[in-house]
This record gives C-alpha cells, structure tokens and sequence, in this order.
C-alpha cells in the first residue's frame, strides 16, 4: 500500500505543475489572478461532487461536522492562498524553480509539524539528516535558479 500511495503522491506532484500552467494561462485569459484560481475551486469543487455522488458517500452528521477542531476547517484558506499565489509567481519564475521553491517550503513546515506532532500527524523528531535534506534542497534551488 506504501508504494501505490507513494506513485499516488508522485502523480499528484506532476499535476500540480500542469495545474500553474492551467491557471497561469486562466489568469492572462481573464486578468485576475483572483478569477483563474476561482475557476480552479469551481471545477475542483464540481469534480469532488461527482467523486462523491458516484462513491456514494453519505453526508456528515451534524455532530461529526461540529465535532471537527476549528482549525481543520481552514484548510482550504492554504489550498486558496497557494493557488492565487502560484498562479502570479509561475510564469515569473518558471516551473522548475516555483516547485522547487514551494516543495522547500513543505519540506521546512513540515520539519515544524513532524518535531512537534501537530495536525494528527505523529511526532517525529528533526534529525541532523532531516536537516541536511532540506539543505540539500536549497542547493537544489540555487542550482535550478541559475539556469
């Protein structure tokens, strides 16, 4: 299962280059940054409806709603934030140093996340290696920014 999950991910990293792509070319469309990732959360939003029509799944409880921690709920302002973000930035900066830049930013959050076992996710401790993944990564970023 680890490995399906893994190339699942894998697949999803590919699509999140296609998707600036998309909504670079919405954006010079409609000239709003704004506009374009709308529309990416309009489809997004229709797609998820029919996933979940057609897998049957039922609608929360109202108590299972409420019972959600406050924080949960702004998941989206993240999701939002980075389309809008990556939308402006990509055609500035191109695919290859946008990604690079946003998989570090993960990879630093991550770091946060993991050493103090925040969001459901289980405490794992900053290693010296950890470290110096994510300072490999930031050679990675010079390297790809140079052209």
């Amino acid at each position: 299962m680890g490995g399906l999950l893994a190339l699942l991910a894998f697949a999803a990293g590919l699509g999140l280059t296609v998707q600036v792509g998309m909504n670079a070319t919405l954006r010079t469309q409609f000239g709003s940054a704004g506009a374009a990732a709308l529309v990416n959360f309009l489809v997004g939003i229709a797609a998820l409806t029919v996933y979940l029509v057609a897998m049957r799944t039922p609608v929360p409880a109202r108590a299972v709603l409420v019972g959600a921690p406050w924080w949960a709920w702004l998941g989206g302002l993240f999701g939002a934030f980075y389309v809008a973000i990556v939308t402006v930035a990509g055609p500035k900066l191109g695919a290859t140093v946008l990604l690079a830049v946003t998989v570090f930013g993960q990879l630093v959050a991550a770091l946060v996340v993991d050493q103090n076992g925040w969001l459901g996710f289980p405490q794992q401790p900053v290693t010296l290696a950890r470290v110096a993944g994510c300072a490999l990564l930031i050679g990675g970023v010079w390297l790809v920014s140079r052209g």
